[in-house]
């Protein structure tokens, strides 16, 4: 192939498949909002099922229903007929995706969740499949055709069950009043996780960069390069905040005056310092350091200062 025939192929499948999403529209109707409805009111879990490349879009939903309140967990349609049958509860509602609904997996395990007395959603793309008239509900994700130059690979079929997967998530999320508090009990970990719960006072460097208004500005320069923060806090005598001098704040002080012997702390500083308090979020940190183009922040506890907190803190971290 040349490479505008590659273009022109990688083009008209992103169509296609952009196609096939916007064509779900049609689709959410009754039975979908019942299915909403169904699994949001379930005291037990969605259980979820499929074979062939439906089994791993019925896993990808399971993770996003997890990471977002609604417990499901993934059953092989081969597997639950040779004993994983087990893990389905009287409570739970089961899911099972497949597209053309009449597989022969999908013939046996059909009968026996339903003389389980589960209540049963189907999700394909064949109306008149043994699965969309046995199931109690059915998610229609019909595709006219698949990207696949032969039209049997699936990969329209494939993108629309994910994105009703996802539909699903989002209303459920909707109606738990689910919100990033929530996520963030469910991400602890990784990038994500700490933009949603690290706080500043997890970052800062705790009150070991401040000094008096009345400090000389050998005191200053010593404190600056110790604490290796590129700034000092200036207190008054309360331990309130009095101003701020970073190491910008030395170069204009030299380009200024050729004597400092006499200078002090006052002389020197920036008064109304960005400041941001310590139970703030430390993404909120980054977005004011972002915003003000600065290195750095005074950390505040009712106009007390607790300690600083740098842009290198939040780097290694992973909030940026």
């Amino acid at each position: 192939m040349q490479p505008d025939q590659i273009i022109a192929t990688a083009r008209r499948t992103i169509q296609s498949q952009a196609q096939s999403v916007s064509d779900l529209n049609a689709f959410i109707q009754e039975d979908f909002v019942r299915a909403v409805q169904q699994i949001s009111a379930c005291p037990g879990r969605l259980v979820i099922s499929g074979i062939g490349k439906s089994a791993l879009i019925a896993q990808k939903i399971v993770a996003t229903l997890n990471s977002t309140g609604t417990p499901a967990l993934f059953m092989h349609a081969a597997d639950a007929i040779h004993g994983d049958l087990g893990m389905i509860r009287p409570e739970d509602i089961v899911l099972i995706i497949s597209k053309s609904g009449d597989s022969p997996e999908i013939k046996v395990l059909v009968p026996l969740v339903r003389g389980f007395g589960n209540f049963l959603i189907g999700m394909g793309g064949k109306l008149d499949s043994f699965l969309a008239q046995h199931a109690n509900l059915y998610l229609n994700t019909t595709v006219q055709q698949e990207s696949c130059p032969n039209n049997l690979a699936p990969t329209n079929s494939t993108t629309a069950q994910m994105v009703m997967g996802d539909a699903l998530a989002v209303c459920l999320m909707e109606m738990k009043g689910f919100a990033s508090a929530d996520f963030a009990r469910y991400h602890p970990g990784g990038a994500l996780g700490k933009k949603l719960y690290l706080r500043v006072a997890d970052l800062m460097h705790a009150d070991t960069s401040s000094l008096q208004v009345q400090s000389t500005v050998k005191e200053v320069i010593l404190a600056i390069t110790q604490n290796r923060l590129g700034a000092v806090a200036i207190l008054h005598s309360n331990n309130q905040i009095a101003g701020v001098i970073t190491d910008g704040d030395i170069r204009r002080m030299l380009e200024k005056h050729d004597q400092i012997g006499t200078l002090s702390a006052a002389d020197i500083m920036s008064a109304e310092p960005r400041c941001i308090n310590a139970d703030a979020m430390a993404a909120a940190a980054f977005e004011t350091m972002r915003h003000h183009n600065i290195n750095q922040l005074l950390v505040k506890d009712d106009n007390t200062f607790v300690g600083i907190i740098h842009i290198q803190d939040l780097i290694r971290e992973g909030i940026i």
